[in-house]
């Protein structure tokens, strides 16, 4: 590519974004994906897999902080926690900065995304794949939730959207492996696309988690890089209360972790799982 030449994005047909090259930085054809890093004035660096970008270093952090802090607030004493995907090391970040966790394990299918963002995506990392806590694993994430003898109090699926190696993170199998290796009162939780455009991707994760969870549904946050409406993250446990933890208690639990985000909070975390209508009508009439 040269330089200032527009990258489209290629998600969707008929409707899309594109971003100015100001320099790329890398572009290889791994053994799974096509994977690009870039630079952008407005987004900084930029990273997209198969036409699809998956994450910049301008709006990250709405995306790692609302996947990992509301599971493991709610929860409220996450000790192992297991990340599926997540090879530019964000959601690991954001893991790392509970101290009350003790185990954090991430599932990657392509080590070569690992290595590509160690090096050019440094901030979503930060330091985290140094934490002693921390175990890389390079396996299809069906695999390891089908055969692990491990159990998880979170498990959190940073997956890309189901076309190609993230296709298999959307299907029954994954989603009964999840149950499988999830403790009694653990939570599930998924990047689950833009339900205005991608609507038929929730309804099939809700038709497709609950058979295994008693309480499924959605939470929300608006992501600039994820265009089209709200980002939609798929919520699913057997402890129904967790997803009612009360504003006090959340609060209690932010500060005790002394954590300072950028975009979280507990009012945020509540009002997160308030849905549009039309999902709701659309859940309901599926």
């Amino acid at each position: 590519m040269s330089q200032h030449e527009k990258w489209h994005e290629t998600l969707h047909d008929g409707f899309g974004q594109y971003f100015t090259i100001d320099k790329e930085l890398y572009r290889e054809k791994t053994e799974h994906q096509d994977l690009v890093i870039f630079e952008n004035s407005a987004f900084g660096r930029v990273m997209a897999l198969d036409g699809v970008v998956q994450t910049t270093e301008r709006d990250e952090f709405i995306y790692h902080e609302m996947l990992t802090h509301v599971p493991l607030f709610a929860h409220g004493d996450a000790r192992s926690v297991l990340i599926i995907g997540g090879g530019d090391g964000g959601m690991l970040r954001e893991v790392a900065r509970h101290p009350s966790v003790e185990k954090i394990t991430m599932v990657e299918i392509d080590a070569g995304v690992v290595t590509f963002c160690r090096q050019y995506l440094p901030e979503h990392s930060a330091g985290a794949y140094d934490d002693p806590r921390f175990t890389l694993v390079i396996d299809d994430g069906v695999n390891f939730v089908s055969q692990t003898d491990q159990k998880f109090d979170v498990i959190i699926s940073d997956c890309t959207d189901p076309i190609g190696p993230g296709e298999s993170l959307f299907t029954s199998d994954f989603y009964a492996g999840c149950k499988r290796c999830l403790n009694d009162d653990g939570v599930f939780v998924a990047q689950n696309g833009v339900c205005f455009l991608q609507q038929d991707e929730a309804i099939n994760s809700y038709q497709r988690l609950s058979p295994y969870f008693s309480d499924v549904t959605f939470y929300q946050a608006a992501v600039p890089t994820y265009y089209g409406g709200i980002m939609t993250f798929a919520w699913a446990s057997n402890n129904a209360s967790l997803r009612k933890t009360d504003i006090d208690t959340l609060t209690s639990r932010v500060s005790h972790t002394e954590l300072v985000c950028r975009y979280y909070n507990p009012e945020i975390h509540l009002a997160s799982f308030a849905l549009p209508q039309y999902l709701l009508n659309a859940l309901v009439t599926k």
